[in-house]
């Protein structure tokens, strides 16, 4: 981060060292009252760099920026306002947070909120972050598990109406069908109260109405009023 504003001008060591400068000293900007200096002096300044750490948290490296900025973004003799710090690396790379700090400012949180909550807030998002990636397909395969339960049921009560139809029909050879229509009863209650989207209420309603037909065919078996509790 530099904080020394000049202006290239040519000269051999200049050339040669590319974080010197050449700068001119106007006569009198010292004091115009005595003329000092009487004329105009050509001086070499390098430019500074402000070294961090590696490891340094990149919140305290945004502090140190920001308070680079207020001590050396006003104009001056060899500086306009806001040149400096600048984000022209000398003889150290820029770190991440710098390069950022350079192109878009302070993060968001900083710039609404506390620095320490906007460093609490910042640390939670990088551990939420990698939760709700793993998390986001999960969240996006719930509908489709709870779906595939609801199926599940409405085809095992199925299942059992097949066996009971397939019972009827044989026992109806013998006359002794009528202890199924207890059990029809009893499974087209299941399937009245079995809770499911409306997206699949048809899937309930044929349910009930495929009972219902093979109910109404155990009726007319010849004995189908045996077994049957009395009303």
């Amino acid at each position: 981060m530099d904080v020394v504003l000049s202006h290239p001008v040519s000269h051999p060591l200049v050339a040669l060292y590319p974080y010197l400068n050449k700068l001119l000293v106007p006569a009198g900007v010292a004091d115009m009252g005595t003329n000092r200096p009487p004329a105009d002096v050509t001086v070499l300044a390098p430019e500074t760099s402000l070294l961090v750490r590696r490891e340094l948290h990149p919140a305290i490296q945004y502090l140190l920026l920001d308070a680079a900025t207020e001590v050396h973004s006003t104009p001056g003799i060899f500086r306009k306002a806001g040149q400096f710090p600048a984000g022209d690396p000398v003889d150290f790379p820029l770190s991440e947070p710098a390069r950022h700090f350079y192109k878009s400012g302070r993060p968001f949180l900083q710039r609404y909120l506390p620095f320490w909550f906007a460093v609490l807030v910042g640390q939670a998002l990088v551990l939420l972050i990698p939760v709700a990636a793993a998390v986001y397909p999960l969240m996006r395969a719930i509908p489709g598990i709870y779906m595939l339960g609801i199926r599940y049921r409405i085809f095992r009560l199925y299942g059992e109406l097949k066996f009971l139809d397939l019972e009827g029909e044989r026992l109806a050879e013998t006359g002794e069908a009528g202890d199924l229509l207890v059990q029809l009863d009893r499974l087209d209650d299941r399937a009245s109260h079995l809770h499911v989207p409306v997206m699949y209420t048809h899937m309930q309603f044929a349910l009930r109405r495929d009972i219902n037909l093979v109910r109404r065919r155990l009726e007319r078996s010849p004995d189908a009023g045996r077994g049957q509790p009395p009303p």
